[in-house]
């Protein structure tokens, strides 16, 4: 029952949990009619889900605010000692800022794009990374995870489908990856350049396990 004069504010979590199921039943919507004004709607709109909250970072720390990200754009995460994939915003777990470190990221038709990539700043434990008709995703998202030390040193194997604004010179960048043992390229049409990939993965990774599945 509401008194008459009564207000009822929500908590930043409350806030938090709200953004999570609009942002999940929008990701979720497959087909609308298209138009120039829906698609700078729908730029706008991925743009918000992107944006980078240092102070949030600050506050929860660099996996917790990354999960909120990725889960926010549609994509999921799992965590070290964790078989279940998380892929629910509003049942994200709960507990000590430090105790959930994020191994795995599945991009699966998500909306992450570069400028949302600040959130991997400051994740150490990252082994796994898949994007799959990742249709935000260019070169550039490439690089900065090239040019991020601590996924230099933590990423083991990448599997990168279907994402059709990137090229040559994205994958490129993934040599700086020196730990990389497992790379799946596949359905990449604006990668061109087979046998240069093949040639400088080898020179810069040669323990590389190379799976290539281009045209």
């Amino acid at each position: 029952m509401c008194c008459a004069g009564s207000e009822q504010r929500l908590t930043c979590t409350d806030q938090m949990m709200l953004f999570g199921k609009v942002s999940q039943q929008l990701c979720g919507i497959k087909k609308l009619p298209w138009s120039c004004d829906s698609r700078y709607f729908w730029g706008w709109l991925n743009a918000v889900f992107n944006k980078v909250d240092y102070d949030r970072i600050r506050d929860v720390g660099p996996d917790r605010a990354a999960s909120e990200w990725l889960l926010r754009c549609g994509a999921m995460v799992r965590y070290h000692g964790q078989e279940r994939w998380q892929m629910d915003y509003n049942h994200l777990p709960t507990g000590p800022l430090d105790k959930y470190k994020i191994q795995a990221i599945d991009a699966t038709n998500s909306c992450i794009m570069s400028i949302g990539f600040d959130h991997m700043v400051g994740l150490q434990h990252v082994e796994k990374i898949r994007l799959c008709k990742c249709h935000y995703i260019e070169d550039d998202c490439l690089l900065r995870l090239g040019q991020l030390e601590n996924l230099q040193k933590s990423i083991l194997e990448m599997e990168i489908i279907s994402c059709g604004n990137i090229t040559d010179k994205g994958i490129i960048a993934l040599r700086h990856l020196r730990n990389l043992r497992y790379l799946l390229l596949s359905d990449l049409p604006g990668v061109r350049e087979k046998e240069n990939l093949i040639q400088v993965f080898e020179t810069a990774l040669p323990s590389l396990e190379l799976k290539l599945q281009l045209k």
